[in-house]
């Protein structure tokens, strides 16, 4: 399409098409790359503009265009005056169109680093990224950084649209080169679809239609990517999150809990949990504006009536038992900061998330992140548009999800209480977890294992047996330390060297601050994997016992020590006979809400497929009976890894 061509005007009398997908998407890069033109064009092309408007844009083009008295499409988004005598985006415009496919809402966002923190706003709800590039300049420090925050954000679709291929001659070799350049760096962080489209937004070059200056590039304009790319799986749909906002109380009969469903479902009957209070009361009937409701899923806003009456109030979540998010007074999150001034560690601060507010501090800064390398670096304070990762306490216990789980309630803002300025937007990292961000490198040279003077032969006949692990795993309180420790006598009498590894052990020393979370039990079992390979190094067997209640962890640890040499044996309990023999008070803890993601209560034993040896223990257990199966086992050598492993015979 040539830059005179303007598409047919929508009529005022259209009919409004059917119900149809929302796609919410933002536009960013550096400055004059043509985010505005390439908008505006997008939305001229498929007739999103109305003849008043048309006229009006020719009026203010011959005033602040720069196209030479021809339509300046950057001008229907660059609506304040001071955008359009500058020639650049401050602000975040949002604009609406439709075609016959899908619904679009568009976040034009600034792209001079003095405004990162409005092009933080604008991808705050985005399910897509545009991130043009201009061909002439390729990839930028600004592009690089509209890209990490991208990624901090969730977004995980993002198309690199490389603009103005006109000024290159729609050469293919600069696009390829652009695109190499933007993968090598996207390597590194969490965005797990990246699509590339050539295109001219000023002479509407592959925006709403292929074009024929470059028949070199086959996958379609950028409206067909825009039409056609399936994000409805990163809609969270599993994990319920009801953030009550108001307490309906119009008579002295009805009491409800109203507000929008941050994520999942819910139906009438179900057993839903109170938090942070850990109340446990069941739906009697969902109420709307239309009626009531036999089920209600996100986005919608509800109101929700429970057949107890216990003590609900506002910036409470109402979620399922089984699947809570995590409730505490400490939490570690990534801050955007949005101020210009600095951040002030231990001031009080108001803290705001989709259920309510409550009374902070920022306790530590553990680094903040050069966005142009990733790298890390430490830092006494975060400036305007600085990006860190910070530890926060609450003066009483808050509710939420790790951002990458759950971006509704794992997103906050931090306000200043006498101003009321929002200071920073937050992202909640999973539990307090002390991991590494997605991309970072690391600062020192990477460690090297010594290997030992001693031949493994030597130690074989030192020992009289090959070095082995038996990893026992179940639900917590299926026996595992008792049958470990009733092995490891067993083998010790039969003259056999080795150690007995438990995660519990573990927790009082080298994981000693651990949590009981999905991430930091992985964690615990790694470390204890890695021990468990120097055991096994040294010629010695090792006894590990871990819970591992996810499929990928025992595979893990497997890798770790090697396959060869690890057997794994699962204890088959059910919930209710661990619960009866329970000492720890975990199971009643988890019930309570105070232990998040429990396995069998508050999260999921993931049962494994194929492991060498299974030991029924919902009965009591018979010591003897169970090491002597193991015994067994190991004597006739026989692992997962389908190798060898022999045991001293008494």
């Amino acid at each position: 399409m040539t830059s005179g061509t303007i598409a047919p005007a929508l009529s005022t009398t259209a009919v409004r098409p059917v119900e149809k997908d929302l796609l919410r998407f933002i536009t960013c890069g550096s400055v004059d790359d043509g985010k505005s033109t390439l908008i505006g064009r997008l939305m001229l092309d498929v007739g999103a503009v109305y003849s008043d408007q048309i006229a009006a844009l020719q009026m203010e083009s011959e005033k602040h265009g720069t196209n030479g008295g021809e339509i300046d499409t950057a001008l229907l988004l660059d609506g304040l005056e001071d955008e359009r005598q500058q020639g650049i985006t401050i602000d975040v415009a949002y604009r609406y169109f439709a075609t016959e496919k899908r619904k679009f809402i568009i976040a034009d966002t600034p792209g001079h680093e003095q405004f990162t923190r409005n092009m933080a706003t604008g991808a705050s709800t985005a399910d897509l990224a545009i991130l043009l590039v201009d061909a002439t300049k390729g990839v930028l420090t600004q592009t690089k950084r509209h890209a990490f925050i991208v990624s901090l954000l969730g977004i995980k679709h993002v198309i690199l649209a490389v603009n103005k291929m006109d000024l290159v001659a729609y050469d293919e070799a600069t696009f390829d080169a652009i695109r190499g350049d933007f993968k090598r760096f996207a390597s590194k962080l969490d965005i797990t679809d990246v699509r590339f489209v050539p295109l001219s937004a000023r002479h509407g070059d592959n925006v709403a239609e292929p074009s024929a200056r470059m028949h070199w590039y086959e996958d379609g304009s950028l409206l067909h990517q825009l039409e056609t790319i399936y994000v409805g799986s990163d809609q969270n749909l599993r994990d319920f999150r009801f953030p009550v906002q108001w307490v309906n109380r119009p008579d002295n009969v009805f009491r409800g809990f109203s507000g929008t469903i941050a994520s999942g479902s819910v139906r009438v009957g179900e057993e839903i949990v109170v938090l942070p209070s850990g109340k446990r009361s069941r739906v009697r009937s969902i109420v709307t504006m239309d009626g009531t409701l036999d089920e209600a899923a996100a986005p919608r806003s509800v109101t929700l009536t429970l057949e107890d009456e216990i003590d609900v109030t506002r910036g409470d979540y109402l979620c399922r038992p089984g699947n809570q998010p995590h409730v505490g007074r400490t939490g570690e999150a990534m801050l955007v900061w949005m101020s210009e001034t600095p951040l002030n560690q231990g001031r009080p601060l108001w803290f705001k998330n989709a259920a309510g507010r409550a009374v902070c501090e920022v306790e530590s800064i553990r680094y903040e992140v050069d966005v142009n390398t990733l790298h890390r670096k430490q830092s006494d304070t975060l400036r305007l548009n600085a990006i860190g990762r910070c530890s926060l306490s609450f003066h009483q216990p808050i509710a939420y999800d790790a951002y990458e789980k759950n971006r509704k309630t794992g997103a906050f803002i931090l306000v200043d209480r006498i101003t009321h300025e929002t200071l920073a937007a937050g992202m909640f990292l999973d539990y307090g977890l002390s991991g590494d961000l997605a991309g970072s490198e690391p600062r020192f040279l990477p460690a090297r294992r010594v290997q030992s003077p001693i031949d493994d032969s030597h130690r074989l006949q030192r020992y009289g047996h090959e070095p082995f692990t038996v990893l026992l795993t179940g639900l917590p309180a299926s026996g595992k330390t008792t049958i470990a420790k009733h092995l490891e006598k067993r083998l010790f009498s039969r003259g056999a060297v080795g150690v007995l590894l438990d995660g519990e052990s573990l927790r009082h020393g080298i994981s000693k601050g651990l949590g009981f979370s999905k991430e930091e039990r992985s964690e615990n079992l790694r470390r204890g994997a890695e021990i468990a390979k120097l055991i096994n190094d040294s010629g010695q067997f090792c006894i590990a016992a871990f819970c591992a209640p996810e499929e990928s962890m025992r595979q893990q640890f497997c890798e770790i020590v090697g396959r060869h040499r690890v057997v794994h044996v699962h204890l088959d309990a059910s919930v209710a006979a661990c619960r009866l023999r329970d000492t720890t008070g975990r199971y009643l803890a988890a019930d309570n809400g105070e232990i998040y993601g429990f396995p069998g209560v508050t999260a999921e034993y993931e049962t494994p497929a194929t492991p060498d040896l299974t030991i029924v223990t919902e009965e009591l257990i018979d010591l003897e009976a169970a090491a002597g199966k193991l015994i067994e086992r190991l004597a006739s050598g026989i692992c997962s890894g389908g190798g060898s492993v022999a045991v001293a015979k008494s």
